[in-house]
């Protein structure tokens, strides 16, 4: 029974764990004291017969503080198979009146998470599917491609706008909410905001917002270059009809002698720069 648990637990095991299994805590100490087990944090245990996997120091680290803790953020995004890389710093998420002090490689959020905001996976306790693309997008760059991933192949918006209001008032809340506007049907609105802000911060000129064009109208045009700048959300808003509409709309402005480059949400927030480079590139040609 033991060899089974830390096959299938990463070769790590609590003090709780190993009573139940049948092992008296004398019998760990002297496994500890003779080098057979690695101690990873108040009562957990790694058997060093075994390379300490990304699995083995998340699961060590959330079960070092206890029963009630979650591996959340970008940890629980590992887990869940929403990341490859495992994250550096592992955030475990405690309830409010948890005692103790944070313990190093981890970022603690004290939060009290309803029943609905935690599941388990693998043995581990970790935040839903929903919480977790919520909390992982605002955790560094680049983690806005965890939701639009996660909204390609996994999850609906409405999922994540529920997880989004169960816990409202968290960290990062306000930049989640963003990042779930974004996301809406047919809303430009954010991601021409972006365009337009970059444009300004690049102290480019000569452009006007909502230009028309050969019956449309482009989110920014730039009428003597005749360069024409279209947003689009995120990646997942790709249905049969709205491709076709696109490419007719593309075409007729291209046909009217006007270059299209056109912009995901996406690109103007993890790369402005390249944008603005582009944008550069074809009004000074």
């Amino acid at each position: 029974m033991l060899d089974d648990h830390l096959r299938t637990h990463d070769g790590v095991i609590t003090l709780a764990q190993a009573r139940h299994l049948g092992l008296s805590e004398h019998a760990v100490l002297r496994r500890y004291r003779c080098g057979q087990w690695r101690r990873c944090g108040p009562g957990v245990y790694f058997v060093d017969d075994r390379p300490f996997t990304d699995g083995a120091r998340i699961r060590a680290a959330v079960w070092s503080y206890g029963v009630k803790a979650a591996a959340s953020g970008l940890a629980a995004a590992w887990w869940l198979g929403l990341t490859r890389f495992a994250p550096e710093i592992v955030e475990v998420t405690v309830p409010r009146d948890s005692n103790g002090r944070c313990h190093d490689g981890t970022r603690v959020r004290r939060r009290d998470l309803k029943v609905a905001d935690i599941i388990e996976r693998r043995g581990l306790q970790v935040t839903e599917l929903g919480l977790t693309v919520v909390e992982a997008a605002v955790r560094r760059r680049g983690g806005a491609k965890i939701m639009d991933t996660a909204l390609q192949q996994r999850v609906e918006l409405r999922m994540l706008w529920h997880a989004h209001l169960r816990n409202k008032g968290r960290y990062g809340s306000p930049a989640a909410r963003r990042l779930l506007q974004a996301a809406e049907d047919n809303a430009h609105s954010e991601a021409e905001r972006l365009l337009i802000r970059l444009l300004k911060a690049a102290r480019i000129t000569g452009w006007k917002a909502n230009h028309p064009v050969a019956g449309y109208r482009v989110d920014v045009g730039f009428p003597k270059q005749k360069v024409a700048i279209e947003t689009d959300g995120f990646a997942f808003h790709s249905d049969s009809e709205d491709f076709h509409n696109d490419r007719v709309r593309q075409n007729a402005i291209a046909l009217a002698g006007w270059q299209v480059l056109r912009f995901t949400w996406l690109d103007l927030v993890e790369y402005p720069d390249r944008v603005i480079a582009e944008i550069k590139r074809a009004i000074s040609a």
